[in-house]
C-alpha cells in the first residue's frame, strides 16, 4: 500500500496539518500540534513551517 501524507479534512484546527501528520506517523494529533508550538516558542520557526506544509501538502482525497 503506498501510504502518502495529506492534510485532514476532518481533524482539523486551522489547516489539517497536524492531523495529517499524526495519521501519517501513527501519532495523536494533539502531540503533533503540541509539537508545533514547542518549536514556535522555541525559536519562531514552527509557524513558519506549519505555513509551508500548509500550502504544500495537498488535502486528503474525498474518496479516503
Amino acid at each position: 500500500m503506498d501510504k502518502r501524507l495529506y492534510r485532514s479534512r476532518t481533524d482539523r484546527m486551522l489547516g489539517g496539518v497536524c492531523a495529517g501528520l499524526g495519521k501519517y506517523f501513527n501519532v495523536d494529533p494533539t502531540l503533533m500540534r503540541l509539537a508545533f508550538a514547542l518549536i514556535f516558542f522555541a525559536g519562531g520557526g514552527g509557524l513558519l513551517l506549519y505555513v509551508i506544509m500548509w500550502v504544500v501538502v495537498p488535502e486528503e482525497p474525498l474518496t479516503a
